[in-house]
């Protein structure tokens, strides 16, 4: 029996190069700085990555394969929970695709393949419009946002 799927697609516009976008998602010293987090990898298809909590634990949080990768204008990963790493039904896929736009980058980000109604579903459902919110911000103005900012209370 086949798993019920679901994917979500974000686009934001940024002030920025497609050089620039790509190296704050593919270089861990640029991630940590508006993502929390640092993406480990060579880039080369078929290799390794992770997602590393960029504190003193350094907690391994997500892993997965780099697929395809065309700098600067796209790159495809596979995605799951660390804790599943061992498990093929957990992966998701992840496709970022960075396109010139008059003076100004397009980056769209699609996550698919993500089962419907699983824990990563609806988690990165309300993670990508933080990460992505903060990494313009943190390109066109050299500040990240809090990503782990909680709602106030009435």
């Amino acid at each position: 029996m086949t798993k019920e799927t679901t994917s979500f697609v974000y686009v934001t516009y940024i002030l920025s190069t497609p050089e620039k976008v790509f190296d704050a998602i593919t270089k861990p010293d640029v991630a940590r700085r508006y993502w929390a987090h640092e993406n480990v990898s060579d880039w080369k298809p078929g290799s390794k990555w992770e997602h590393i909590r960029a504190n003193d634990e350094r907690t391994v949080e997500l892993v997965g394969k780099v697929v395809e990768v065309s700098p600067p204008t796209r790159l495809v990963i596979t995605w799951a929970n660390a804790s599943q790493a061992s498990d093929p039904e957990a992966y998701s896929r992840v496709t970022f695709e960075i396109e010139e736009y008059e003076d100004m980058v397009r980056l769209t980000v699609t996550h698919d393949e993500l089962e419907a109604g699983s824990g990563m579903a609806k988690g990165i459902s309300k993670g990508w419009p933080v990460i992505l919110s903060s990494l313009k911000s943190f390109l066109e103005t050299g500040r990240g946002l809090d990503v782990f900012a909680k709602p106030k209370a009435a």
